[in-house]
């Protein structure tokens, strides 16, 4: 565009200059702040941290096995557990097990290569950390540092419901990596992590955090990131900017078999309480309660009065053990362990798992609208523990007299003798015999054990139906129901007597 005169040119100008100037201010501060924040330079931070990173290499001696349950086995479900892949070294569909060998394997007996993993140095006499899984059933286990010397390793100690082991290597004067405060870790910090994905050595990547106090297991509270990881990374340090290892890579989630944008890894601070005691005596002592728990529902908690969903609450009881013993009944829910809150069900068994065999301890339950609180002995939690037997409901007595019609829940319920209620093991209650409206939404079945309704302990089928009957319409009921040996706590809406 041109202008016949100079003036008219001018002030088209300074308009200009006067309208956008805000506009070009604002793009030349942000380009400022962009070019004044800085994104992470990990360099130096991994050139001090790779050489206490190692790589774990494992073998196995070839021997003949009869029958499908073998050690191969076992290793193989470990790497689809923890990786969604095939165990490396896995004879493919259809080819001879090991103990078969194809030509060109070794013979029975010779040693050879099992599985690689990561891990890292923590003292610089040679103690090293992993996760157990790399190191599971192996033969031999061989450390490599960084600058390819080589040792035996002695396995110190595992524990496979953490998945935490202990190694030690005959060496002084190694480089260690600083062990920080995984309860200080938040959301959206930078991390990285250091080791061996498809036994590719010292290769890093780095993310964020993405949560923390994932559960994913018993004892676990996982931190979430987006830090790549692959097979081969289990066992590896979890780093932050400050160098200090935060978790141990343990596992991804995968659809793919491959890395999906979400990786865990257990704290180092849970990781560390293990360790110190696999040091000690080469295994992880635990405390039990004996105990079934499940989380409290908010519709749960506001229809017994609690206020607001927390706890733990018992679904069963294991008879004869602590929590028998200390009068806790399925139904209760438990606020407090040795004074400490419990949020959700979750942290109860990580705080009892914590305490040790034979502690003495205050805990808090809420049964019936009120707290009480009761003294339970921890036992120790066996290292393997076998399923108890669970019994199954018997035949219905058939000289029990049916009830007309669901009542307002859409129950129909008889009495039960008091021989069915001794194999039971409960003090009172009803049957199920049809469920129907309300309580079949719910997941009521027949054959389930009704054994409170709100706070009143059901005692009879006639005083169960009277209790329905002053139910108001406008409120959730919280009905304890017992199905095989456990109990969980069902919250139910009273409607219109249904018709049969």
């Amino acid at each position: 565009m041109t202008f016949r005169s100079p003036a008219l040119a001018r002030a088209v100008v300074m308009a200009a200059m006067l309208i956008l100037g805000p506009a070009v201010a604002e793009v030349g501060h942000a380009q400022a702040a962009a070019s004044n924040y800085n994104l992470p330079d990990f360099t130096d931070l991994v050139e001090k941290a790779s050489p206490a990173v190692v790589n774990i290499r494992t073998t196995e001696r070839v021997r003949s096995r009869g029958g499908q349950g073998s050690e191969d086995d076992e290793m193989a479900e470990f790497f689809r557990r923890f990786f969604g892949v095939p165990m490396p070294g896995a004879p493919a569909p259809g080819a001879p097990r090991r103990g078969q060998p194809p030509q060109g394997q070794p013979p029975q007996g010779e040693e050879q290569s099992r599985g690689v993993g990561s891990g890292f140095i923590i003292s610089q006499d040679g103690y090293v950390m992993t996760n157990a899984h790399v190191v599971a059933d192996a033969e031999t286990i061989y450390v490599t540092l960084p600058d390819k010397r080589e040792f035996k390793a002695k396995l110190i100690g595992a524990d496979k419901r953490t998945d935490v082991a202990l190694l030690k290597i005959d060496a002084t004067g190694l480089p260690r990596l600083v062990l920080g405060d995984s309860d200080k870790v938040r959301a959206g910090e930078w991390v990285l992590a250091i080791g061996s994905p498809f036994g590719l050595d010292n290769s890093v990547t780095a993310g964020i955090v993405s949560a923390k106090g994932r559960d994913t297991g018993d004892y676990l509270p996982f931190i979430q990131t987006d830090v790549a990881v692959n097979p081969g990374n289990s066992g590896g340090p979890l780093i932050n900017l400050r160098g200090e290892v935060i978790g141990i890579n343990s596992q991804i989630y995968s659809r793919s078999g491959g890395y999906m944008g979400i990786s865990f890894a257990i704290p180092i601070d849970e990781a560390m309480r293990v360790t110190e005691q696999l040091k000690l005596s080469g295994r992880v002592t635990r405390g039990r309660i004996a105990v079934a728990i499940g989380d409290v529902t908010k519709e749960v908690a506001d229809s017994l009065g609690l206020g607001r969903a927390r706890g733990a609450l018992v679904g069963s009881v294991e008879p004869g053990g602590p929590a028998e013993k200390a009068g806790i009944e399925p139904g209760d829910i438990i606020l407090k362990f040795n004074g400490r809150e419990i949020e959700k069900a979750s942290d109860l068994p990580r705080m009892v798992g914590d305490t040790k065999p034979g502690t003495k301890v205050p805990l808090q339950l809420w049964r019936k609208g009120a707290t009480r609180d009761v003294t339970i002995t921890v036992t120790e939690l066996e290292p393997e523990t076998r399923a108890k037997a669970r019994s199954t409901p018997s035949s219905k007595d058939e000289s029990i007299a049916q009830a007309p019609k669901p009542n307002a829940l859409g129950l129909i319920v008889n009495d039960i003798p008091d021989a069915r209620l001794k194999e039971l093991k409960v003090k009172s209650g009803v049957e199920v015999e049809v469920a129907d409206g309300p309580a079949m939404r719910a997941g009521i079945r027949p054959g389930d054990i009704i054994l409170r309704l709100g706070d009143t302990d059901v005692t009879g089928a006639r005083q169960f139906n009277d209790l329905v009957k002053g139910l108001d319409k406008n409120r959730i009921a919280a009905v304890f129901v017992r199905r095989g040996d456990a109990t969980q706590v069902l919250t139910l809406r009273p409607g219109a007597t249904a018709a049969r």
